[in-house]
């Protein structure tokens, strides 16, 4: 099992998670040329694509998906809220899940996980091979009980770390902006991320990625930082996603 990511940020969110014969995309926030772009990066075609996967209707999310999946003709998978705030978009082939349910696309089981986040029914996921668990957790604005207990003992997790608190209440956005990206509904902080990070069971974890980080109210330096420090690990052990390149292939291994 591996994962990549295309990118992460606020211009545009893509994930790839691959195991056998099987290749799902979590959210497809580029258009479907630069979709196609960031794909031969990674030696993956789009007719490799099996499914994607659609967390919340938010354009850096879902800006490409429409042409993307249509041009290729691939299946979309998103909860009944999420497909009702992308009606924009005209999104076909959608076969929608319960949050509550695990389900299975090909070699990998997917379990949906709900979060507070001001979207209409969004999800975040946890994918497996049967062996091995990759947590994605991003677009949330406060930890759950659920996400804590869902989260505990995976081997690779994927982590927002939108914004340094500091950096936002001091930053350049309207009063308005910081409170939404501050609220219970809105992104975690770099101390939000290592607070959970301290109560998750992350013994077998084998890579742990910064995600979905502000430009303008974070830097890799600082929430790298605040991981490392909540993991006790050494600092070039903690990985981040960036906006325009992502991270390359990460192999979750047994054993490892």
């Amino acid at each position: 099992m591996r994962f990549a990511l295309l990118g992460s940020g606020s211009r545009g969110n893509a994930t790839l998670i691959q195991s056998g014969r099987t290749c799902v995309m979590v959210d497809c926030g580029f258009s479907a040329t630069e979709t196609t772009a960031r794909l031969a990066r990674l030696k993956i075609a789009p007719e490799d694509i099996s499914a994607i996967l659609i967390t919340h209707e938010h354009s850096d999310h879902v800006n490409g998906v429409a042409r993307f999946a249509s041009r290729y003709d691939i299946p979309i998978r998103c909860t009944s809220g999420t497909l009702a705030g992308c009606a924009k978009y005209a999104l076909e082939a959608v076969e929608t899940f319960d949050p509550q349910l695990e389900f299975e696309l090909g070699d990998l089981g997917v379990k949906p996980l709900t979060v507070p986040h001001d979207a209409r029914e969004p999800t975040q996921f946890i994918l497996t091979d049967g062996r091995h668990r990759l947590g994605i957790l991003t677009d949330t604005g406060s930890i759950t009980d659920h996400i804590r207990l869902s989260l505990s003992g995976c081997d690779a997790l994927i982590l927002e770390c939108n914004h340094d608190g500091e950096l936002l209440e001091n930053g350049p956005y309207p009063e308005q902006l910081k409170a939404r990206i501050g609220g219970p509904l809105g992104h975690l902080s770099n101390a939000q991320a290592a607070g959970l990070l301290e109560v998750l069971d992350c013994g077998g974890l084998q890579h742990l990625v910064a995600a979905h980080l502000s430009e303008k109210n974070n830097s890799p330096q600082l929430a790298c930082e605040a991981l490392a420090q909540a993991l006790h690990c050494e600092l070039d052990w903690i990985e981040h996603a960036t906006q325009e390149t992502g991270l390359g292939w990460r192999d979750i291994l047994t054993g490892g």
